[in-house]
């Protein structure tokens, strides 16, 4: 589980661990990598510390992260312990096949229980904001691109005394930052998001967003991992739950149902144009046989008119 305290070399959690993959449950304070000869505490330093023999030379960092994660973000990462492993890790991310969910508390009462949002999101180039991204038609946004987020609410609550939702988010795109402004941009910026309050938002200990689900459609066997919920009274008893409207497992659950159907449709369209092609290349070759036979056919009659007349 888990807790307030901040991050340190050893307290590395492990979801899952095999010949290709490592899944671990990231802390909300602590950066993958870093560049930064000063920044010493990072994912990549946990995983020298504790699996020293898994790290390969030939990477950068050592260790092939196959996404990202946020600094402030926690939960379920996915490292490749091998060239052929971040391969098959890296299609499945770029055919957009894996399943990822994240949970959050959100600032006031979203009153819609589902919904998508699909505000497109560029990058912010008003002075001050370049680290930041930002919404279509919002000042200063450069080349926005389209992106999708599915939100689910499960609780509301109260966090400290101030009204809060807990919510599902599913990424349906990939775009830096989007599920922290997509939340803002409907009014409900993610609890201790610092960075999209504009810098109001300073009291809670962390940013109130967590990766809990990871599926990734591997062959033969798919990757499957989730990252125990934080936002528990048990954990953090500063969140007080109020009014549930569905469990976590229940609407997590429901969403791999649907992305197991949404990938056997897929698969069927895959094969059904797969057939197409087949018959579309088998007719051509019966076409192109049939003209060569009529061609053939010609010639002979022309071949035999002419040996007639000699």
């Amino acid at each position: 589980m888990m807790t307030t305290e901040p991050a340190s070399l050893e307290g590395l959690r492990v979801l899952y661990h095999s010949d290709d993959y490592i899944v671990v449950d990231k802390h909300w304070d602590i950066r993958i990598d870093s560049k930064m000869w000063y920044e010493k505490l990072t994912v990549q330093a946990q995983l020298r510390h504790h699996f020293p023999e898994l790290a390969d030379p030939s990477t950068y960092y050592g260790f092939r992260f196959c996404h990202q994660l946020d600094f402030s973000t926690s939960g379920a990462l996915c490292v490749a312990l091998n060239k052929a492993a971040a391969g098959w890790a890296y299609r499945c991310f770029k055919d957009r096949t894996v399943t990822k969910a994240y949970l959050a508390l959100v600032r006031g009462l979203v009153h819609e229980e589902t919904q998508t949002l699909g505000f497109s999101i560029g990058k912010n180039s008003s002075e001050g904001k370049t680290h930041m991204m930002c919404t279509e038609g919002t000042e200063g946004c450069e080349n926005p691109k389209p992106c999708q987020t599915e939100l689910t609410v499960l609780e509301y609550g109260l966090y400290d005394g101030d009204s809060v939702t807990k919510v599902l988010l599913q990424p349906l795109t990939g775009r830096t930052h989007q599920l922290r402004v997509h939340c803002s941009a409907i009014g409900h910026p993610i609890v201790g998001d610092f960075t999209y309050s504009s810098g109001a938002d300073v009291t809670p200990y962390r940013m109130m967003l967590h990766a809990h689900l990871l599926h990734i459609p591997l062959e033969p066997q798919p990757l499957l991992v989730s990252a125990e919920d934080p936002f528990t009274p048990t954990a953090d008893p500063k969140w007080l739950p109020q009014r549930t409207l569905r469990t976590l497992a229940a609407t997590v659950e429901a969403l791999l149902e649907q992305r197991a159907e949404e990938d056997r449709k897929n698969k069927e369209e895959e094969r059904e144009r797969a057939r197409r092609e087949v018959e579309r290349r088998k007719g051509g070759r019966q076409r192109s046989n049939k003209e060569e036979s009529e061609e053939q056919r010609r010639h002979c009659q022309e071949w035999l008119s002419e040996w007639a007349g000699e």
